[in-house]
Protein backbone atom coordinates (compact mmCIF):
# COMPACT_ATOMS: atom_id res chain seq x y z
CA UNK A 1 0.00 0.00 0.00
CA UNK A 2 1.32 3.26 -1.19
CA UNK A 3 1.28 5.54 2.12
CA UNK A 4 -0.14 9.12 1.69
CA UNK A 5 2.27 11.16 3.71
CA UNK A 6 0.30 14.56 4.98
CA UNK A 7 2.38 15.61 8.11
CA UNK A 8 5.26 17.88 6.49
CA UNK A 9 4.21 20.70 9.28
CA UNK A 10 5.95 18.42 11.57
CA UNK A 11 8.87 17.03 9.34
CA UNK A 12 9.39 16.50 5.16
CA UNK A 13 11.34 13.53 3.69
CA UNK A 14 14.91 14.60 2.66
CA UNK A 15 15.57 15.64 -1.04
CA UNK A 16 18.23 13.48 -2.85
CA UNK A 17 20.50 16.54 -3.39
CA UNK A 18 20.26 17.69 0.74
CA UNK A 19 21.00 13.96 1.22
CA UNK A 20 23.73 13.38 -1.01
CA UNK A 21 25.01 17.07 0.29
CA UNK A 22 25.19 15.53 3.98
CA UNK A 23 26.75 12.33 2.30
CA UNK A 24 29.65 14.18 0.59
CA UNK A 25 30.70 16.41 3.90
CA UNK A 26 31.17 12.90 5.96
CA UNK A 27 32.68 10.92 3.34
CA UNK A 28 34.94 13.70 1.82
CA UNK A 29 34.95 17.35 3.45
CA UNK A 30 35.09 15.68 6.72
CA UNK A 31 37.52 18.04 8.11
CA UNK A 32 36.66 20.41 11.06
CA UNK A 33 36.32 23.83 9.67
CA UNK A 34 38.60 25.04 12.10
CA UNK A 35 41.54 23.58 11.18
CA UNK A 36 44.00 24.84 9.47
CA UNK A 37 45.32 22.15 6.53
CA UNK A 38 43.51 21.41 3.66
CA UNK A 39 40.48 19.12 4.77
CA UNK A 40 39.47 21.53 7.19
CA UNK A 41 39.97 24.53 4.53
CA UNK A 42 37.38 22.65 2.63
CA UNK A 43 34.94 22.01 5.42
CA UNK A 44 35.31 25.70 6.18
CA UNK A 45 34.65 26.78 2.11
CA UNK A 46 31.47 24.59 2.69
CA UNK A 47 30.40 26.25 5.48
CA UNK A 48 30.79 29.76 4.03
CA UNK A 49 29.17 29.16 1.12
CA UNK A 50 26.19 27.64 3.05
CA UNK A 51 25.77 30.60 4.81
CA UNK A 52 25.83 32.81 1.95
CA UNK A 53 23.19 30.29 0.44
CA UNK A 54 20.54 30.98 3.57
CA UNK A 55 21.29 34.37 3.52
CA UNK A 56 20.90 35.16 -0.42
CA UNK A 57 17.24 33.37 0.06
CA UNK A 58 16.60 35.72 2.98
CA UNK A 59 17.98 38.57 1.08
CA UNK A 60 20.07 39.29 4.21
CA UNK A 61 24.39 39.97 4.46
CA UNK A 62 25.97 36.55 5.57
CA UNK A 63 27.36 37.97 8.47
CA UNK A 64 24.26 38.47 10.15
CA UNK A 65 22.89 34.52 10.05
CA UNK A 66 23.94 32.20 12.62
CA UNK A 67 23.43 28.21 12.37
CA UNK A 68 21.77 26.58 15.04
CA UNK A 69 20.13 23.03 16.07
CA UNK A 70 17.08 23.81 14.91
CA UNK A 71 14.07 26.33 15.27
CA UNK A 72 13.59 25.52 19.03
CA UNK A 73 17.30 26.52 19.94
CA UNK A 74 16.90 29.90 17.45
CA UNK A 75 14.02 30.76 19.35
CA UNK A 76 15.55 30.24 22.90
CA UNK A 77 18.63 32.24 21.40
CA UNK A 78 15.83 34.84 20.31
CA UNK A 79 14.31 35.02 23.62
CA UNK A 80 16.90 34.40 26.63
CA UNK A 81 19.46 36.24 24.40
CA UNK A 82 17.15 39.56 24.68
CA UNK A 83 16.16 38.61 28.19
CA UNK A 84 19.88 38.61 29.24
CA UNK A 85 20.91 42.24 27.10
CA UNK A 86 17.91 43.39 29.41
CA UNK A 87 18.78 41.75 33.19
CA UNK A 88 19.26 44.85 35.35
CA UNK A 89 16.10 46.82 34.17
CA UNK A 90 13.84 43.75 33.17
CA UNK A 91 11.01 45.23 31.20
CA UNK A 92 8.12 43.71 29.51
CA UNK A 93 7.60 40.75 27.36
CA UNK A 94 4.87 40.44 24.75
CA UNK A 95 4.58 37.13 22.56
CA UNK A 96 1.26 35.76 21.45
CA UNK A 97 -0.73 32.97 23.06
CA UNK A 98 -0.31 30.87 19.68
CA UNK A 99 3.32 30.82 19.71
CA UNK A 100 5.05 27.64 19.55
CA UNK A 101 6.47 26.31 22.99
CA UNK A 102 9.94 26.71 22.39
CA UNK A 103 8.80 30.63 22.73
CA UNK A 104 6.23 30.35 25.24
CA UNK A 105 7.91 28.22 28.05
CA UNK A 106 11.17 30.85 27.90
CA UNK A 107 9.07 33.53 27.93
CA UNK A 108 7.77 31.70 31.49
CA UNK A 109 11.29 31.38 32.34
CA UNK A 110 11.35 35.15 32.18
CA UNK A 111 8.25 35.26 34.29
CA UNK A 112 9.17 33.80 37.28
CA UNK A 113 12.95 35.99 36.85
CA UNK A 114 10.98 39.23 37.16
CA UNK A 115 10.33 40.34 33.33
CA UNK A 116 6.56 41.53 33.07
CA UNK A 117 5.35 38.69 30.40
CA UNK A 118 2.51 39.82 28.41
CA UNK A 119 0.52 37.37 26.23
CA UNK A 120 -1.55 38.18 23.10
CA UNK A 121 -4.79 36.37 22.04
CA UNK A 122 -5.74 36.10 18.74
CA UNK A 123 -9.14 36.77 17.40
CA UNK A 124 -11.39 34.45 16.50
CA UNK A 125 -9.49 32.77 13.61
CA UNK A 126 -6.22 32.92 15.09
CA UNK A 127 -4.87 35.69 13.63
CA UNK A 128 -2.73 38.25 15.77
CA UNK A 129 -2.66 41.64 13.72
CA UNK A 130 -2.86 45.57 15.19
CA UNK A 131 -6.35 45.51 16.99
CA UNK A 132 -4.97 42.65 18.99
CA UNK A 133 -1.28 44.02 19.24
CA UNK A 134 -2.40 47.73 20.32
CA UNK A 135 -2.28 48.84 23.86
CA UNK A 136 -0.08 45.49 25.14
CA UNK A 137 3.32 47.41 23.37
CA UNK A 138 4.44 50.06 25.77
CA UNK A 139 7.59 52.18 25.94
CA UNK A 140 8.98 49.56 28.63
CA UNK A 141 8.91 46.81 26.33
CA UNK A 142 11.94 45.16 25.26
CA UNK A 143 10.97 41.89 23.16
CA UNK A 144 8.09 41.34 21.54
CA UNK A 145 8.17 37.74 19.75
CA UNK A 146 5.33 36.39 17.06
CA UNK A 147 5.37 34.05 14.28
CA UNK A 148 5.52 34.56 10.43
CA UNK A 149 2.92 31.06 10.29
CA UNK A 150 1.30 29.27 13.18
CA UNK A 151 2.38 25.60 12.88
CA UNK A 152 -1.14 24.45 13.40
CA UNK A 153 -3.61 26.33 11.84
CA UNK A 154 -1.59 27.96 9.02
CA UNK A 155 -2.53 31.65 10.27
CA UNK A 156 -0.64 34.51 8.89
CA UNK A 157 0.64 36.91 11.50
CA UNK A 158 0.80 40.63 10.73
CA UNK A 159 4.49 40.53 11.97
CA UNK A 160 4.64 43.96 9.58
CA UNK A 161 2.03 45.67 12.13
CA UNK A 162 4.00 44.46 15.32
CA UNK A 163 6.83 46.11 14.19
CA UNK A 164 5.08 49.60 12.81
CA UNK A 165 3.85 49.45 16.40
CA UNK A 166 6.75 49.46 18.25
CA UNK A 167 8.31 52.17 16.37
CA UNK A 168 5.33 53.97 17.00
CA UNK A 169 5.29 53.64 20.69
CA UNK A 170 8.97 54.64 20.84
CA UNK A 171 9.79 50.93 22.57
CA UNK A 172 13.34 49.75 23.00
CA UNK A 173 11.44 46.20 22.14
CA UNK A 174 13.56 44.02 19.40
CA UNK A 175 10.98 42.25 17.08
CA UNK A 176 11.21 38.39 16.87
CA UNK A 177 10.03 36.00 14.19
CA UNK A 178 9.76 32.76 14.66
CA UNK A 179 9.38 32.12 10.93
CA UNK A 180 9.94 28.21 11.01
CA UNK A 181 6.84 27.20 9.18
CA UNK A 182 7.51 30.08 6.31
CA UNK A 183 10.66 29.83 5.03
CA UNK A 184 10.69 27.78 1.87
CA UNK A 185 6.76 28.69 1.51
CA UNK A 186 6.12 32.06 1.53
CA UNK A 187 8.73 35.11 0.68
CA UNK A 188 10.57 35.64 3.92
CA UNK A 189 12.41 38.50 4.46
CA UNK A 190 13.60 39.80 7.60
CA UNK A 191 14.02 43.59 6.40
CA UNK A 192 10.74 44.01 4.74
CA UNK A 193 9.20 42.24 8.16
CA UNK A 194 11.23 44.82 10.04
CA UNK A 195 12.15 42.16 12.38
CA UNK A 196 15.46 42.20 14.58
CA UNK A 197 15.48 38.41 14.76
CA UNK A 198 14.40 35.31 12.70
CA UNK A 199 14.61 31.94 12.78
CA UNK A 200 14.27 29.06 10.67
CA UNK A 201 14.97 25.29 10.30
CA UNK A 202 16.14 22.90 7.47
CA UNK A 203 13.86 19.83 8.02
CA UNK A 204 10.47 21.90 7.51
CA UNK A 205 11.57 22.55 3.85
CA UNK A 206 12.76 18.91 3.25
CA UNK A 207 16.58 19.42 4.46
CA UNK A 208 17.98 16.89 7.45
CA UNK A 209 17.01 17.44 11.02
CA UNK A 210 19.22 18.79 13.78
CA UNK A 211 20.29 22.27 11.82
CA UNK A 212 18.49 25.36 11.23
CA UNK A 213 19.52 29.22 11.37
CA UNK A 214 18.82 32.81 12.86
CA UNK A 215 18.81 35.86 11.87
CA UNK A 216 20.29 38.41 14.11
CA UNK A 217 20.46 42.06 12.38
CA UNK A 218 23.38 43.95 11.99
CA UNK A 219 24.09 45.92 15.37
CA UNK A 220 21.84 43.92 17.73
CA UNK A 221 24.33 42.10 20.06
CA UNK A 222 22.89 39.15 22.16
CA UNK A 223 25.15 37.50 24.39
CA UNK A 224 26.72 34.17 23.45
CA UNK A 225 24.58 31.42 25.15
CA UNK A 226 26.61 28.51 24.59
CA UNK A 227 30.47 28.85 25.32
CA UNK A 228 33.65 27.11 24.41
CA UNK A 229 35.72 27.83 21.49
CA UNK A 230 34.01 30.74 19.74
CA UNK A 231 32.18 29.14 16.59
CA UNK A 232 29.71 30.91 15.22
CA UNK A 233 31.50 34.60 16.06
CA UNK A 234 31.01 32.98 19.39
CA UNK A 235 26.94 33.04 19.22
CA UNK A 236 27.25 29.22 19.92
CA UNK A 237 30.42 27.63 20.54
CA UNK A 238 31.35 23.66 19.14
CA UNK A 239 32.69 22.48 16.03
CA UNK A 240 29.99 23.02 13.51
CA UNK A 241 27.91 20.19 12.10
CA UNK A 242 29.30 20.78 8.32
CA UNK A 243 27.64 17.72 6.92
CA UNK A 244 24.01 19.40 8.16
CA UNK A 245 24.56 22.37 7.21
CA UNK A 246 26.12 21.33 3.85
CA UNK A 247 21.98 20.15 3.59
CA UNK A 248 20.08 22.63 4.86
CA UNK A 249 22.00 24.72 2.09
CA UNK A 250 21.16 22.42 -0.55
CA UNK A 251 17.10 22.14 0.17
CA UNK A 252 17.78 25.86 0.05
CA UNK A 253 18.89 26.03 -3.45
CA UNK A 254 16.62 23.53 -4.51
CA UNK A 255 13.71 25.73 -3.05
CA UNK A 256 11.09 26.15 -6.25
CA UNK A 257 9.10 29.59 -7.55
CA UNK A 258 7.32 30.43 -4.40
CA UNK A 259 4.33 31.64 -6.04
CA UNK A 260 4.11 29.24 -8.36
CA UNK A 261 4.09 26.26 -5.49
CA UNK A 262 1.89 28.65 -3.35
CA UNK A 263 -0.62 28.75 -6.32
CA UNK A 264 -0.79 25.28 -6.89
CA UNK A 265 -1.02 24.67 -2.69
CA UNK A 266 -3.63 26.48 -3.11
CA UNK A 267 -5.28 24.64 -5.27
CA UNK A 268 -4.67 21.19 -3.28
CA UNK A 269 -6.20 22.94 0.26
CA UNK A 270 -9.32 24.53 -1.88
CA UNK A 271 -10.26 20.68 -2.98
CA UNK A 272 -9.94 19.76 0.61
CA UNK A 273 -11.93 21.79 1.80
CA UNK A 274 -15.02 21.51 -0.84
CA UNK A 275 -14.45 17.87 0.12
CA UNK A 276 -14.52 18.26 4.05
CA UNK A 277 -17.82 20.42 3.24
CA UNK A 278 -19.41 17.27 2.32
CA UNK A 279 -18.96 15.05 5.43
CA UNK A 280 -21.21 15.86 7.98
CA UNK A 281 -20.06 17.47 11.40
CA UNK A 282 -16.65 18.48 9.98
CA UNK A 283 -15.78 22.48 10.57
CA UNK A 284 -12.93 24.04 9.69
CA UNK A 285 -10.16 25.66 12.19
CA UNK A 286 -7.67 27.33 9.58
CA UNK A 287 -8.65 30.78 8.88
CA UNK A 288 -9.60 31.23 4.72
CA UNK A 289 -6.43 32.86 4.26
CA UNK A 290 -4.46 30.93 6.20
CA UNK A 291 -0.93 29.54 4.46
CA UNK A 292 -2.55 26.52 2.10
CA UNK A 293 0.04 24.00 3.38
CA UNK A 294 -2.06 23.84 6.75
CA UNK A 295 -5.32 22.95 7.16
CA UNK A 296 -7.03 22.27 10.28
CA UNK A 297 -10.30 20.86 11.05
CA UNK A 298 -12.43 18.81 13.79
CA UNK A 299 -14.83 15.72 12.94
CA UNK A 300 -17.35 16.45 15.70
CA UNK A 301 -17.94 13.49 18.18
CA UNK A 302 -14.76 11.66 17.35
CA UNK A 303 -11.28 11.90 19.06
CA UNK A 304 -8.28 13.09 17.13
CA UNK A 305 -6.24 10.14 18.29
CA UNK A 306 -9.13 7.54 17.30
CA UNK A 307 -9.77 9.00 13.85
CA UNK A 308 -5.61 9.05 13.34
CA UNK A 309 -5.45 5.75 14.17
CA UNK A 310 -7.74 4.99 11.31
CA UNK A 311 -6.34 7.10 9.06
CA UNK A 312 -3.07 5.07 9.61
CA UNK A 313 -4.17 1.67 9.11
CA UNK A 314 -5.19 3.12 5.22
CA UNK A 315 -1.55 4.31 4.93
CA UNK A 316 -2.60 7.59 5.35
CA UNK A 317 -0.48 10.10 7.75
CA UNK A 318 -1.92 13.24 9.36
CA UNK A 319 -1.56 14.49 12.94
CA UNK A 320 -3.42 15.92 15.91
CA UNK A 321 -1.29 19.33 15.73
CA UNK A 322 1.74 20.45 16.44
CA UNK A 323 4.29 17.43 17.06
CA UNK A 324 5.95 19.03 19.93
CA UNK A 325 2.56 18.99 22.19
CA UNK A 326 3.15 14.85 22.76
CA UNK A 327 -0.95 14.25 23.19
CA UNK A 328 -1.47 17.68 25.14
CA UNK A 329 -4.66 19.56 24.03
CA UNK A 330 -4.06 22.32 21.41
CA UNK A 331 -3.15 25.91 23.41
CA UNK A 332 -3.46 27.35 19.65
CA UNK A 333 -7.16 26.47 19.43
CA UNK A 334 -7.50 27.21 23.54
CA UNK A 335 -6.89 30.54 22.51
CA UNK A 336 -9.49 30.71 19.67
CA UNK A 337 -11.70 30.15 21.80
CA UNK A 338 -13.00 26.60 20.58
CA UNK A 339 -14.71 24.11 22.60
CA UNK A 340 -12.61 21.29 23.99
CA UNK A 341 -14.88 18.97 22.76
CA UNK A 342 -13.60 21.04 18.82
CA UNK A 343 -10.65 20.69 20.39
CA UNK A 344 -9.92 17.59 21.04
CA UNK A 345 -11.48 16.18 17.31
CA UNK A 346 -8.90 18.52 15.73
CA UNK A 347 -6.89 17.05 13.04
CA UNK A 348 -4.28 18.49 10.87
CA UNK A 349 -3.37 17.86 7.52
CA UNK A 350 -0.27 19.45 5.97
CA UNK A 351 1.26 19.72 2.59
CA UNK A 352 4.79 19.98 1.22
CA UNK A 353 5.68 21.34 -2.41
CA UNK A 354 5.52 17.78 -3.83
CA UNK A 355 1.56 16.51 -2.77
CA UNK A 356 -0.42 15.79 -5.27
CA UNK A 357 -4.43 15.91 -5.54
CA UNK A 358 -4.42 12.03 -5.71
CA UNK A 359 -3.24 12.09 -1.73
CA UNK A 360 -5.93 14.37 -1.17
CA UNK A 361 -8.83 11.92 -2.98
CA UNK A 362 -7.18 9.54 -1.04
CA UNK A 363 -7.34 11.03 2.49
CA UNK A 364 -11.13 12.52 1.90
CA UNK A 365 -11.76 8.81 0.97
CA UNK A 366 -10.50 6.83 4.04
CA UNK A 367 -11.80 10.18 6.18
CA UNK A 368 -15.93 9.33 4.81
CA UNK A 369 -15.07 5.46 5.44
CA UNK A 370 -13.40 6.07 8.84
CA UNK A 371 -15.77 8.76 10.06
CA UNK A 372 -18.95 6.57 9.66
CA UNK A 373 -17.59 3.96 10.58
CA UNK A 374 -16.87 5.10 13.76
CA UNK A 375 -19.84 6.90 14.21
CA UNK A 376 -21.68 3.77 13.95
CA UNK A 377 -19.30 2.41 16.77
CA UNK A 378 -20.42 4.95 19.15
CA UNK A 379 -23.99 4.13 18.77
Amino acid sequence: MEIVYLDNSSTTAVIPEAAEAVMRCMTEEYGNPSSLHDVGMKAFVTLKEARETVASALKVSPEEVFFTSGGTEGNNIAVFGTAEKNRRKKGRVVVSAVEHPCVLGPAQKLSDSGFEVVTVRPDSTGRIGREQLEGYITPDTVLVSLMLVNNETGAVQDVAAAAALIKEKGAPALLHCDAVQAFGKLPVEPRKLGVDLLTVSAHKLHGPKGVGAIYIRKGVNLPARIFGGGQEKGMRSGTEPTELIAGFAAAVKALPDTAQTLSRIGSLNARLREGLSQIAGVSVNSPDDALPYVLNFSVAGIRSEVLLRALSADGIYVSAGSACSKGKRSHVLLAQGLSPERIDSAVRVSFSRFSVEGEVDRLLESLKRASASLKRGRR
